[in-house]
């Protein structure tokens, strides 16, 4: 089950420039709010996105992220969840 797996996460606080940061929410959502430089790749496109180097995750609350981060790592993709997903992010 992925969402008993740990996964490698981080506070937005700790979100650095050495990766891309990936929404995996709905374009709708996405659309409405997003975090600067953030990219959409909404969840179900997750299986055919090969990012080059680390990725950050971010989802609406952070349950969408770890499965994405799940995932991605499976595929051996420096995945980073981002914790508390955009409920967490500071305008």
């Amino acid at each position: 089950m992925w969402f008993f797996k740990s996964v490698p996460s981080v506070t937005w606080g700790e979100v650095k420039d050495d990766g891309a940061i990936i929404d995996v929410r709905e374009p709708y959502e996405f659309k409405a709010f997003h975090a600067p430089k953030a990219k959409n790749i909404p969840l179900g496109n997750i299986p055919s996105f090969d990012p080059k180097g680390k990725v950050y995750v971010v989802c609406a609350s952070g349950s969408r992220s770890k499965r994405a981060v799940v995932y991605l790592r499976k595929k051996g993709i420096d995945a980073i969840n981002v914790k508390g997903g955009m409920a967490a992010y500071r305008r």
